[in-house]
């Protein structure tokens, strides 16, 4: 039975929703990876699950407080606020970054996914055999989808797909090292999404929920019960998930592809990954190599730091995951 939560603590899990928030927003990065690290990993994946028929019974027999309680829906509401807020708000300030400083974003989030590779690689507890060849599994088939060049983008899309590419990216959006929006990306939906997000299209948002929500419930129940059954290989594939994304955010990319856009301007397709003399040497930029490694440094040093405040002080790693 979970000790009784304050304010303050649903005040902390709001604002862990909204780095998860800040995080999807970004092609390459993934919230799961910040539920895994900031400790709420399995809890969200156990209160999502809950949405079954239990919970239907307990509201029409027992009453919406037993319902709410099946739920845990503070938990969740205190979450999805979090979200919301990254979503609506942060949505334009990370594309401003990603235009106009992308060397040094990706910087800190390659520190960032780095560090949380080496935290989830601590919570298995025996490494075998199939653990091993599931985090190389897990490593390959993350690089293979990184790899893949994004369709470009479109300008219109039919509700039936929106609503296809909401469940499909939600369970990336759940998967530690496989972003949803860079899933988005891959199906052409990336701007489409989040220009309907900030000009708010609520027939474009309302579709693309509900298909986010059943995609959520269904694959939540599934990669609860791996972790519950096969606990050491789960998270040895989640482990390679993120070790296999390193390749998206790379800070240093040469374009090799570009696209027309709705507006007119030519816009990134496909690039691929350069060492830092070779990008100022294609793009006449400078590396802000100093400036990156510090950047890198840093979001390393915070996944242990919020790892450390996520993780009651009695509690022992194993039962921090």
């Amino acid at each position: 039975m979970k000790e009784k939560r304050k304010f303050k603590d649903y005040f902390l899990i709001t604002l862990k929703g909204i780095a998860m928030g800040a995080a999807d927003v970004v092609p390459g990065v993934s919230g799961g990876t910040i539920a895994f690290i900031s400790g709420i990993y399995e809890e969200l994946l156990d209160a999502i699950k809950s949405v079954n028929a239990t919970l239907f019974k307990k509201l029409f027999k027992e009453g919406i407080v037993a319902a709410w309680n099946h739920l845990n829906a503070n938990f969740l509401v205190a979450l999805l606020l979090g979200i919301a807020i990254s979503f609506l708000s942060l949505a334009k300030l990370m594309q401003y970054l990603l235009d106009n400083h992308a060397v040094l974003i990706w910087s800190f989030f390659f520190g960032l996914i780095l560090a949380s590779t080496v935290y989830v690689g601590q919570k298995i507890k025996k490494w075998n055999i199939p653990v091993i060849i599931g985090a190389i599994v897990g490593a390959i088939v993350a690089y293979i989808i990184t790899d893949i060049s994004p369709a470009a983008s479109v300008t219109y899309t039919p509700l039936w797909f929106i609503f296809v590419s909401g469940a499909v990216a939600i369970c990336a959006m759940i998967l530690p090292g496989i972003s949803g929006s860079f899933i988005l990306l891959l199906m052409g939906q990336y701007r489409y999404i989040l220009n309907a997000l900030t000009e708010l299209k609520f027939d474009v948002i309302i579709v693309f929920i509900l298909g986010a929500a059943i995609g959520l419930i269904s694959f939540s129940n599934v990669l609860s019960w791996l972790l519950k059954r096969f606990h050491d290989i789960t998270v040895a594939i989640l482990t390679g998930f993120m070790l296999g994304s390193l390749n998206k955010v790379w800070p240093w990319k040469q374009v090799t592809e570009t696209v027309l856009s709705a507006d007119g301007k030519l816009e990134p397709l496909a690039e691929k990954n350069v060492l830092p003399q070779i990008y100022e040497q294609v793009t006449g930029l400078d590396a802000n190599l100093a400036f990156a490694i510090l950047l890198a440094i840093g979001g390393f040093i915070l996944v242990f730091g919020i790892e450390r405040l996520a993780t009651p002080k009695n509690a022992t790693k194993s039962e921090a995951v």
